[in-house]
């Protein structure tokens, strides 16, 4: 069964309230607008629905509207409060009396909202700010390392105000704001509270009145009620300008046939609320949350909670855990059954560092590696008791795949495991490459390129393998960011093995070649992109099998030739030699890799760039062709990920071809090999080894068991790409992962690398049965 830990994004629909959705659909479904009998008693409901929503948010006053949404919620309550701004400047020619208990001030210029407020807070104001053409100065108000609003900040900041956006408690940290002390500081003063109630309903007390909030959006579907119905209390006294006009449903002040269906439903949720025995008690969640603890502290040794237990929900738990990122803890969680998120559900496609604990002034490390596990009030204490369990054995699957002797490629159930040889591993940060060149029998290994953001990783990878380090390299003198092999080196210092006379890229000067047990590695000056440009050449006992080659040639690209550090007219030269030495079919593995191609060729990148092809084919003198490459270089944009382009891409990426292939296509492949001897298809798992161990793919798959199964996870996929491309051309190759989007990455570079019959498949394990 799947362990639901993403409760802050949403939650399943409570069973009172799916039964009192679909008794709306089937049986009280007549429009409340209409005056016969079946409009009548779809009214009453929705009377009914929201006198229950008062008595449970304690607002016996003011409006309280059926919305779609907490977005909707918001937007409504921008604009009616900027409506306000407007009309405070531009005022009608017979003004109406101030509010009697806000002293009247000049006209605000400003608007205030929280630094870690929901997206859809600040997007409402950059928004309606621009389109009603009011120029406000819209400021984040800052929050401590605790996450909670610092209110000397705000006080400073009130004269001028005309609105102030701030949440009862954070969707991503679960740290509860201190309502009570803004409160106190808004008290008297003219202007307008925005307070977003999502996460605190049916979690905490808001005492709206009391406080005197203004405007309060709540959103159904985050506590067990569907999508597309929340609710949205505005005092009463305070502006409203409607979103929606039309028929005039909601007393004017939101038209459109009400979503009764929903609204029922929210009804029932409210009930349970209102009545109790549904929802836990405070003391009850606090006792999950504190199991939930122990199992993290259990299964990650050195876990960090990003947020104060004390004043946080104790629904929510912000946790990173030192040398994984969120990627590895998202893909570790998922192969357990474990649903859990990197933080806002809106945001997470962007796969950016949250902006949330950024606010909060959290290292950068913590910040990219953080995951958020949550939990709904109406959760069984079996299925939390069962999440602890999985999440011990996500800890031991970790430690167990990476154990000094065992092959990180290894499954449990044993399969054809042809990265059971772990050779070269690739790490990618923002387009960037770095690799490890291992020799499991000596236990000695090669770092290339190392990353500053990398460090403790290849700290850790290094520590689980007890692998001594021959050497950190740099393939040259990076441009876009700082090489971290000295702190490498000195965070290694007890496992690195004696060398003497580095030269600036990191090579023992006095040795030819760096033995790695059956390996050797060799270096090969390529002056061009850098003046110190150089390729490091791996031998086996079969001969040459790859080149580093850095930026000297990258997939689509050649590095940029325009630093002050470069030698552009060596570059012709040093390309030449590069093709005399490894030949046009060896792989190059690049020092960028901006589109998750891998690997590359001199044959495919001549095919692929002309400038390239022109020089090596002696079409292009060098003069030429250095010339043109200047000419192709000049204002490089920066990259997708901000930073400085390291090679301007004669063969862009462009569209994405598809390389999907169904469940039922895989399927049909099996049948016809079964009954007309077509080629048999192999099937790829490329999930990391701890994902593997966690949910086996014959486990998931039935399908699995009638084919030839590898386990080669995506940071080896290197190691695989020769045997696989030296394949027959008709052998059907078929990569999965989780989603679908790793898989499809290694089914693209293959087929790059010449071999078409390479499938992903499609949506992943995720959409099977």
């Amino acid at each position: 069964m799947d362990i639901y830990l993403d409760a802050n994004a949403t939650t399943p629909v409570l069973e009172p309230a799916r039964e009192a959705a679909l008794a709306v659909m089937a049986q009280t479904f007549g429009n409340p607008s209409s005056v016969h009998g079946a409009g009548l008693k779809v009214r009453a409901l929705m009377d009914e629905v929201r006198a229950t929503a008062r008595r449970v948010l304690d607002a016996p006053t003011g409006r309280l509207l059926f919305t779609s949404g907490a977005t909707e919620g918001i937007q409504t309550a921008v604009l009616s409060a900027l409506m306000h701004l407007r009309q405070r400047r531009h005022p009608p020619s017979f003004p109406t009396a101030p509010s009697p208990d806000r002293i009247r001030s000049a006209p605000p210029t400003r608007v205030l909202y929280g630094a870690t407020e929901h997206k859809a807070v600040p997007e409402a104001l950059a928004h309606w700010n621009s389109v009603l053409g009011l120029g406000l100065d819209i400021q984040a108000i800052p929050v401590g390392r605790d996450g909670r609003h610092d209110l000397n900040w705000l006080r400073e900041h009130l004269d001028g105000t005309g609105l102030v956006c701030t949440m009862a408690a954070n969707n991503e940290t679960g740290v509860i704001s201190d309502l009570d002390g803004i409160a106190a500081l808004l008290r008297d003063r003219d202007l307008l509270w925005l307070v977003d109630g999502v996460q605190a309903l049916g979690k905490l007390p808001l005492h709206l009145i009391r406080r005197r909030i203004d405007y309060a959006p709540f959103s159904g579907h985050k506590l067990y009620a569907p999508k597309g119905i929340g609710m949205l209390y505005v005092r009463d006294g305070a502006p409203f300008t409607p979103l929606l006009a039309g028929g005039g449903q909601e007393s004017a002040s939101r038209s459109g046939t009400e979503n009764t269906a929903g609204i029922a439903a929210l009804g029932a949720v409210l009930k349970a609320l209102e009545t109790g025995g549904t929802f836990a008690s405070t003391q009850v969640l606090l006792g999950h949350r504190d199991r939930l603890v122990q199992a993290l502290r259990d299964a990650f040794p050195g876990v960090i909670f990003n947020a104060p237990f004390d004043i946080s929900l104790p629904t929510t738990l912000n946790l990173s855990v030192p040398g994984l990122s969120a990627r590895t803890l998202l893909d570790l969680f998922d192969a357990a059954g474990i649903r859990a998120s990197g933080g806002s559900a809106c945001g997470a496609a962007k796969a950016q560092p949250s902006y949330v604990l950024q606010a909060m002034g959290l290292p950068h490390a913590q910040t990219a590696s953080a995951v958020r596990l949550s939990f709904g009030p109406a959760d069984a204490p079996e299925m939390l008791r069962e999440a602890c369990d999985r999440l011990r054995a996500c800890g031991e699957a970790l430690q167990s795949s990476c154990r000094p002797g065992d092959a990180p490629g290894a499954s449990m159930q044993a399969p054809t495991t042809a990265a059971s040889h772990e050779r070269i591993t690739r790490w990618v940060v923002d387009g960037a490459c770095c690799y490890a060149v291992w020799d499991a029998a000596s236990g000695h290994c090669v770092i290339i390129d190392p990353l500053p953001e990398l460090t403790a990783p290849l700290a850790q990878w290094l520590d689980c393998r007890h692998a001594r380090v021959a050497a950190v390299l740099d393939t040259h003198g990076h441009g876009d960011h700082a090489s971290s092999a000295p702190q490498l080196r000195e965070r290694l210092a007890d496992r690195m093995l004696p060398a003497q006379d580095l030269d600036a890229l990191g090579w023992p000067q006095s040795a030819d070649e760096i033995v790695l047990g059956a390996m050797r590695l060799k270096r090969l000056a390529v002056p061009g992109h850098t003046a110190d440009s150089t390729a490091y050449l791996l031998d086996d006992e079969s001969g040459l099998c790859a080149a580093f080659v850095g930026d000297t040639v990258m997939p689509g690209a050649l590095g940029r030739s325009d630093f002050p550090v470069s030698a552009p007219l060596s570059y012709a030269d040093s390309l030449h030699l590069l093709l005399n030495v490894v030949g046009r079919d060896t792989l190059l593995l690049p020092g960028h890799d901006y589109d998750n191609r891998f690997a590359t060729t001199l044959a495919i990148e001549c095919d692929a760039q002309p400038l390239l092809d022109g020089v090596l084919s002696g079409r292009l003198a060098p003069p030429e062709f250095a010339r043109a490459k200047a000419e192709l270089e000049r204002d490089l944009p920066p990259t997708q990920y901000q930073t400085i382009a390291c090679g301007a891409r004669a063969a862009p990426a462009g569209a994405a071809d598809s390389v999907d292939i169904s469940q039922d296509l895989v399927a049909s492949a099996l049948a016809l090999r079964q009954t007309a001897g077509a080629a048999r298809p192999r099937l790829i798992d490329v999930r990391e080894a701890y994902e593997h161990q966690m949910g086996p793919l014959s486990a998931r798959w039935p399908v699995a068991a009638e084919v030839d199964v590898e386990v080669v996870p995506l940071s080896l996929l290197l190691n695989q790409l020769d045997a696989w491309r030296s394949l027959p051309e008709e052998t059907p190759l078929v990569f999965c992962c989780r989603s679908g989007n790793r898989s499809a990455q290694a089914a693209r570079a293959l087929r790059r690398l010449g071999h078409s019959q390479a499938y992903s498949l499609a949506g992943g394990l995720a959409l099977l049965p």
